[in-house]
């Protein structure tokens, strides 16, 4: 069985997300989505979520193209191993912005020094859409 799992923050859910999902869940038998965390938003990323980690948790759960969706903690998001501690998947999605960077590849050779088989599969990103580019529309329209 395909255990896929990839993980983002997924505020303002969009079509962008829901295609990437629907990407994800083509290529598994059971895909799991990790939903970052209120604090790794705050403290990672220096923003504030829009949608709390539950509604946002509570949303993914809702889709047919996810299997289950959970919220992780800042190291499971820093840190994939930790994360297949958890979830044991044997697929990895990322966004392809991911591919090559040196996170990335600590990320590969993390789960070689642990001789985990794991897949890694990227996916194009919709162009014309994201969370940022709707926070600032929505800036631009009310002022």
């Amino acid at each position: 069985m395909k255990i896929g799992y990839t993980c983002g923050v997924f505020d303002l859910f969009h079509v962008g997300h829901l295609n990437l999902l629907e990407k994800c869940k083509t290529e598994c038998d059971y895909l799991i989505v990790g939903v970052c965390s209120d604090e790794y938003v705050r403290v990672c990323k220096k923003k504030t979520p829009v949608i709390n980690e539950n509604d946002r948790t509570r949303i993914l759960n809702a889709l047919k193209c996810v299997d289950r969706a959970e919220i992780v903690s800042i190291d499971e998001t820093l840190n994939k191993l930790l994360a297949w501690k958890k979830f044991k998947f044997n697929v990895l999605f990322s966004g392809s912005d991911w591919k090559g960077t040196p996170r990335f590849l600590e990320t590969e050779k993390d789960f070689r020094d642990n001789n985990i088989d794991l897949q890694i599969v990227f996916f194009d990103y919709t162009q014309g859409v994201s969370t940022s580019e709707i926070k600032k529309n929505l800036k631009e329209n009310n002022n």
